[in-house]
């Protein structure tokens, strides 16, 4: 009788620990398979179901390739299947499609089982969904990217020390990454704004979380540059802030190209000087300062006596040199709140700030005797001059038509004099 009961009893035993494997198998938070040697599915776990979407009913005495999304290579399966049949364990990845249709990653272990004979019966087939790290490992990918090819980027922890710059960053700056971790963006101030000027884009930054505008810096080799940059505070899902990053060009070129373009719309192309329009603006800005102050501006028209004459004698290549150097030379008597036009043919302007026609005439004086005194191209060449003060009130117009006319009497009075406005407007 103690044999029976003792076989009865271990058999109950092995019953207990069956289903307690079952139950450990049919909770695991694995997805979980089981297959006949064919690969027909014999069993699958509440996970498998859950990831899949299907039933059991739906799967059982199917074949995985059920599955299967299409997308993952032939040459995969052909591995899988060539180690399975070798009695030895695959490892890899998948990419399958629920009965959704929507398509998800698995990292997969199968792993054959022999019976007592050695012969493979079964595969298990044990899966950890892998979607969510794919699709990180995907945005890091495509972030390495945009780091290494895009704009300069500089990364900082919360204290701005700098912890990583890409290549473009050295590119432009000439510092190699070793040179800038562990400083401070302090190290590329060019000198060119104040405290405030910082204070602002950091409070900006701190309120907002992001900042971008022009800023100017200095490289490793001393040169100070225009940049356009972008500053973006990042912090952790909790709120903390965790870096900064700033990504930034060099606007060096944009900026030259915009001087240009200034300069081609404001200058006379010939000799440098500002043009009619650039002096119609700036005449009607003195006349705005001047009618909002008690501060007044003097207007002095020139032109070179007997121009004609210099062309027809030396040509007209001679005349525009003589016309270049007598710009420069005026040039180099104003100060930095004057302005000089040409105002077409051999006719000039200037523009005086802050100056009577006192102060224009003794100027106006000085400049024809320098004039006089100087050769330009190896000739000799005198200027008239006519001068007129801003009364208020007054139109650009009205000024100009004043300075002309002294203009006009200077050169009916004989030529290489200074006419003065009558002062009544």
């Amino acid at each position: 009788m103690a044999g029976p009961h003792e076989s009865s009893s271990d058999l109950d035993t092995l019953r207990a620990k069956f289903y307690q494997l079952y139950i450990a198998v049919e909770q695991s938070p694995a997805a979980t398979a089981i297959t006949d040697a064919e690969g027909r599915i014999e069993y699958v776990n509440r996970r498998f179901l859950e990831v899949t979407g299907y039933s059991r009913e739906e799967l059982i005495g199917r074949t995985p390739a059920m599955i299967q999304s299409g997308l993952t290579p032939d040459s995969v399966y052909r591995d899988l299947w060539q180690t399975l049949r070798s009695g030895q364990v695959w490892r890899g990845e998948l990419q399958n499609r629920k009965k959704s249709g929507e398509l998800y990653w698995e990292a997969e272990t199968i792993t054959p089982v022999r019976d007592d004979t050695g012969a493979i019966v079964r595969f298990v087939a044990v899966k950890e969904d892998i979607t969510e790290r794919k699709r990180q490992e995907e945005e890091l990918r495509l972030l390495a990217s945009v780091f290494q090819t895009g704009q300069a980027t500089l990364i900082t922890d919360p204290e701005m020390r700098i912890e990583r710059v890409n290549q473009a960053f050295t590119d432009i700056t000439g510092y190699l990454p070793e040179e800038v971790i562990g400083h401070t963006p302090r190290l590329f101030k060019s000198g060119r704004h104040d405290k405030h000027f910082y204070a602002q884009l950091w409070q900006e930054v701190l309120d907002t979380g992001h900042w971008q505008g022009e800023i100017w810096n200095r490289n490793k080799y001393g040169e100070i540059y225009p940049l356009w940059q972008s500053i973006t505070a990042v912090s952790d899902e909790a709120g903390k802030l965790r870096h900064f990053i700033a990504v930034f060009h060099n606007i060096a070129e944009r900026k030259r190209l915009e001087q240009e373009l200034e300069q081609q719309a404001t200058r006379d192309h010939l000799t440098g000087a500002h043009n009619r329009r650039a002096f119609d603006t700036a005449m009607r800005k003195a006349i705005r300062q001047a009618e909002r102050s008690d501060n007044t501006f003097s207007l002095l028209l020139f032109d070179i006596d007997r121009f004609k004459s210099i062309n027809d004698q030396h040509g007209h290549d001679t005349g525009d040199l003589i016309l270049k150097r007598l710009a420069s030379l005026v040039g180099k008597t104003l100060r930095s709140t004057d302005l000089l036009a040409r105002w077409g043919g051999e006719e000039f302007a200037i523009l005086l700030q802050d100056t009577t026609i006192q102060g224009a005439s003794i100027f106006a004086e000085r400049l024809r005797q320098q004039v006089a005194e100087t050769r330009l191209h190896g000739l000799a060449v005198t200027i008239s001059l006519g001068i007129a003060e801003y009364h208020r009130g007054e139109s650009p117009e009205e000024v100009l038509a004043r300075a002309d006319g002294a203009l006009y009497r200077a050169k009916r009075a004989g030529r290489d004099r200074v006419g003065i406005a009558d002062t009544h407007a």
